[in-house]
């Protein structure tokens, strides 16, 4: 299972990148744990300077502006 974690302070992009992670690996049937961090100093700690950001497994794959469908199919 693939740890997800959406990196943001709750910013509507922020919400949306949480939604389509949730949504597209429902449709493909696979099981990931899904997280939001909210915490700022957390965020800073994984070097993200523009949110969403968005690490998959603990590596970050993507920060600033909502990520596109197939770069999110890619990950999961």
């Amino acid at each position: 299972m693939k740890t997800i974690q959406v990196l943001g302070t709750g910013c509507r992009n922020c919400e949306t990148t949480a939604q389509l992670i949730a949504e597209i690996a429902a449709a493909k049937g696979v099981a990931i744990q899904l997280e939001k961090i909210t915490d700022l100093a957390a965020i800073l700690g994984y070097g993200v300077m523009s949110t969403p950001g968005v690490v998959v497994d603990g590596k970050v794959v993507h920060s600033g502006g909502v990520p596109d469908r197939k770069k999110i199919e890619s990950w999961i």
